[in-house]
């Protein structure tokens, strides 16, 4: 398969990495500053593009790719304010994206974890949620779009948990708010981790990536799925194809 890298920071490295490292054709690398490269001929002829940008970047990135005809998988994270339009236009036929706040095969394993445990402590109201992300000090946004989605299937699998916030200061969460904190610290590639505390005690789970290798060979897994693909899709639907074929 040929495949585009936009963005060449530590993700695109690792991407590089791991799609070659499964057989893949490298046909164009656009870094930061380089948007002419959206109209050549060796961008045109990728299969699929791997985006990991800014956030400040994506959507242009997006749109340059849907002009040029090449289906994008994406894991740039802090542009969903813009997330209606983009797949608007997917749903309309002007471009193809699959976008996911983590890659990685044991981050989405973690999540489904994540929503099973939040439907089974909806029955026990004594239990109440928090979430903790940690990141690397490059990382710009927070929450990191992974604690967020996470934090959406907490909500959506509970009945007493209607939102989510990052705590402001020393004052309580609301309740039926889940807080979301985070931390920046050196070189962490990202931990999350979840806790349920009662008077009794606290059930936590932790998911803890040992490097961007997972993420970035996730990325290249979902780029072979979406090949002859068209219109928006997710991780999920990548994951849900893995265990079907597997099962």
């Amino acid at each position: 398969m040929k495949i585009a890298i936009i963005g060449y920071g530590r993700m695109g490295h690792a991407v590089e990495e791991a799609a070659l490292g499964r057989g893949h054709e490298i046909v164009c690398v656009i870094e930061e500053g380089e948007d002419e490269k959206f109209d050549t001929p060796e961008f045109r002829a990728a299969d699929v593009a791997i985006e990991f940008s800014v956030p400040s970047s994506a959507v242009d990135n997006y749109l340059h790719s849907f002009a040029a005809g090449v289906p994008v998988v994406s894991g740039t994270t802090g542009w969903l304010d813009s997330m209606p339009e983009i797949k608007a236009m997917c749903r309309k036929g002007a471009g193809t994206l699959l976008w996911a706040s983590n890659f990685s095969v044991g981050v989405n394993i973690f999540m489904e974890l994540n929503r099973r445990l939040a439907m089974v402590m909806d029955a026990f109201p004594q239990y109440e949620p928090s979430m903790l992300e940690i990141h690397h000090v490059h990382k710009l946004d927070h929450p990191s779009g992974t604690a967020i989605t996470l934090a959406e299937g907490i909500v959506e699998s509970t009945s007493r948990i209607k939102s989510w916030a990052e705590p402001g200061d020393d004052s309580a969460m609301p309740e039926g708010v889940l807080p979301v904190d985070h931390r920046r610290e050196g070189e962490v590639p990202g931990v999350h981790s979840i806790t349920w505390d009662s008077p009794q005690d606290l059930i936590t789970i932790t998911h803890s990536a040992k490097s961007r290798a997972g993420f970035a060979l996730g990325a290249v897994i979902a780029a072979e799925w979406l090949k002859g693909r068209t219109g928006f899709h997710t991780m999920e639907e990548v994951m849900a194809d893995m265990i079907e074929h597997k099962f």
